[in-house]
């Protein structure tokens, strides 16, 4: 979430991946916040965003105009270069859509990190403010993220979109101060997002591809105390039994919410300024944290969590595709 200060196509069907040990049940299987500890991965010492894995288990994340890809091996190299990269997903061809505020635009990006044709400029004929954060819809192809642009409390006209699997994007939600991380549940029942000013994670019922209903208050998280500078819900991430992850920016916490809005653990985030999350790892066990003060990428190992697979199924050379491929590829 950078606070203030600081087109046509067709997109491929997405496949999450089957979860085979949804645990922990619930919050008594959480490993105990004592004994999590974060490990520094890379220190770039500017604010830091947007984590992501792919395939091969490259890290990928943002900082300023820059995306840093980190093998497994622990070797980071600069991958693509925008405006303001922001939230992050790969697809299952391989390339890579990233929210870009100063582009206004949710750009799309060849393996290699090469620019493609943008997949979202505008929406229902408006030109986008700010894309932040974005989540695949594996049971439509789609593509759900946020706009927060400048909104607050005071203005709260950030917007939520719907990028469908021909690339055209729809308006689904308006009058929200700062939306910011969103994640769909498997299923494609629910849409989570985080509202950043007003410090909650609000819960929409999908009712088709691209509609949402009402919203409800799913939790309003805890506020800021001694030795924390702000209380701003940032990015947020699933495991396979439901839990939410929600890097709380201000507070160095990343905190663990129930399925059912039961504030669950509070584990140490790194940087004060946690900004994102994503599970990674052989066994999905690790959870990667971004943001600032110190600027870096983290590491958070839980033993007994399995992070919910968000990466689509691989497309095999030579195989059957999932879903045509863009005629400007």
């Amino acid at each position: 979430m950078p606070l203030p200060g600081k087109g046509a196509g067709v997109l491929l069907v997405l496949i999450i991946a089957p979860i085979l040990v949804p645990r922990p049940a619930r919050g008594e299987d959480l490993p105990a916040a004592e004994s999590v500890k974060p490990v520094e991965v890379v220190r770039t010492g500017d604010y830091t965003e947007g984590v992501v894995v792919d395939h091969a288990g490259n890290l990928y994340f943002s900082h300023e105009k820059i995306v840093t890809r980190v093998t497994p091996d622990g070797r980071a190299t600069t991958w693509a270069e925008t405006g303001s990269p922001n939230g992050h997903k790969i697809l299952a061809d391989g390339t890579h859509l990233i929210c870009d505020a100063s582009r206004h635009a949710v750009l799309h990006l060849d393996a290699a990190g090469k620019e493609l044709k943008p997949a979202a400029t505008e929406s229902d004929g408006q030109p986008l403010r700010g894309p932040n954060d974005l989540t695949l819809d594996p049971t439509t192809g789609g593509v759900y993220f946020t706009d927060p642009a400048r909104s607050d409390e005071k203005n709260p006209d950030g917007t939520i979109h719907y990028l469908d699997r021909r690339w055209v994007c729809h308006t689904v939600a308006t009058g929200r101060a700062y939306p910011n991380g969103i994640v769909i549940r498997p299923g494609g029942n629910e849409l989570l997002v985080a509202e950043s000013k007003r410090n909650r994670i609000l819960a929409f019922p999908v009712l088709g591809p691209g509609k949402l209903g009402e919203s409800r208050v799913l939790i309003d998280l805890p506020a800021k105390g001694p030795g924390q500078i702000d209380n701003q819900p940032d990015g947020i991430a699933l495991d396979a039994a439901g839990n939410l992850y929600v890097a709380h920016y201000g507070m160095r916490q990343v905190q663990v919410v129930s399925p059912e809005g039961t504030l669950l653990r509070r584990y140490p985030g790194g940087n004060l300024t946690t900004s994102n999350v994503a599970f990674a790892g052989p066994a999905m066990d690790r959870l990667y944290v971004t943001g600032g003060e110190p600027g870096a990428l983290f590491r958070l190992d839980l033993p007994g969590v399995r992070g919910l697979t968000i990466l689509p199924e691989q497309e095999r050379l030579g195989g059957r595709r999932t879903a045509p491929v863009r005629s400007d590829q």
